[in-house]
């Protein structure tokens, strides 16, 4: 935490977004009734060859926080909170996962929706996630090429033909012959994540696993 931070901090301390607990933007009681999945099940997508996600989003808190997170008026912080949950899900698994030789990559915004929000959202929650896993962040080799409509009004259909080649990847030498962990907030049909694997693919990617606070 730098100087201004931490003034702020003192100026005005975070409280718990859901109880109004000063501390955190999540206090441990509150993280603690969000039963975070202690198990792993399998996944295989077309592009994608596993997935790992802390909690359903089905869950009415999870939504509440991705939501501060996500729009106006924006906690940026709780990224912090958000991959925490993730970094828990890995610690409570029997089988861990090693992730040495990866290298995470978080699915980008495009330009307008950056400018608006001030910050990727998968980008703060995969900032967490490089500290604690020790591997390296590549936040600027996959871009969103094109605009699209927001996801969650749309059909699984529409979800699809929406994010059909969105994403580029701009500088496939970092990417090629890697192994790749795609950070995101939401996994629900997965047609994002698909995609942009799919561009993280063509750019030679040796494997991708998905990784997300939530699965719809």
């Amino acid at each position: 935490m730098d100087f201004k931070d931490l003034i702020l901090d003192v100026i005005f301390p975070p409280c718990c977004l859901i109880c109004q607990r000063e501390g955190s933007y999540l206090c441990q009681d509150c993280k603690s009734v969000l039963e975070i999945s202690s198990s792993h099940k399998k996944y295989c997508g077309k592009n994608i060859s596993d997935l790992y996600f802390a909690l359903p989003y089905q869950n009415s808190l999870i939504k509440d926080l991705i939501k501060k997170f996500k729009y106006e008026p924006f906690v940026k912080e709780l990224g912090k909170s958000l991959s925490s949950l993730i970094i828990e899900h890995f610690n409570l698994l029997d089988n861990k996962p090693n992730f040495t030789g990866f290298v995470l990559v978080p699915v980008p915004l495009e330009k307008r929706k950056l400018k608006w929000r001030g910050f990727n959202q998968a980008e703060e929650i995969a900032k967490e996630l490089a500290c604690f896993l020790k591997i390296t962040l590549i936040s600027d080799a996959l871009i969103k090429t094109k605009e699209t409509l927001d996801q969650v009004n749309l059909s699984d259909q529409e979800r699809k033909e929406n994010i059909k080649d969105a994403f580029s990847c701009q500088s496939p030498e970092k990417i090629k012959g890697r192994k790749v962990l795609l950070v995101d907030d939401i996994f629900t049909t997965g047609s994002t994540m698909e995609e942009a694997a799919s561009a993280l693919k063509e750019a030679g990617a040796e494997k991708i696993i998905g990784v997300a606070v939530a699965r719809g």
